[in-house]
């Protein structure tokens, strides 16, 4: 019964980190080993990106707040859709959902090189 309703307090908000990274990179190895093995007619149930956590949305309140010291920071996707993929979403003061890709920008510039964190930072700001 507990499972039914959402908590009040969530602790789904979590930094990006490497680490974090690293653990999409192997959902992606682990997703094509499957696809690999699975027959081609056999399709799985796809998931679909939630409509309510749409890039440039507002955050539901059902989410609970964001704590203030991750306003504005790269933060792991709540999304289950983008669990395998390359991505990271940044919240701002006003709410809105914003997403990047975790992939190299201009090959150089990797989504923890702080020139591009700036970027982020000014992108996002409202």
């Amino acid at each position: 019964m507990e499972l039914l309703f959402w908590p009040s307090e969530t602790n789904s908000f979590r930094r990006f980190t490497p680490e974090s990274l690293a653990v999409i990179e192997e959902r992606i190895a682990e997703k094509k080993k499957k696809q690999a093995k699975a027959n081609q007619g056999a399709e799985e149930d796809k998931l679909t990106p939630q409509l309510d956590l749409k890039a440039y949305k507002k955050l539901p309140s059902l989410y609970g707040d964001v704590p203030v010291e991750l306003i504005g920071e790269p933060l792991e996707d709540v999304d289950p859709y983008y669990s395998d993929h390359k991505s990271f979403m940044v919240i701002n003061k006003r709410r809105t959902i914003f997403r990047f890709t975790a992939t190299r920008a201009l090959c150089i510039f990797s989504p923890f090189n702080p020139v591009r964190k700036v970027a982020i930072k000014v992108l996002t700001h409202s």
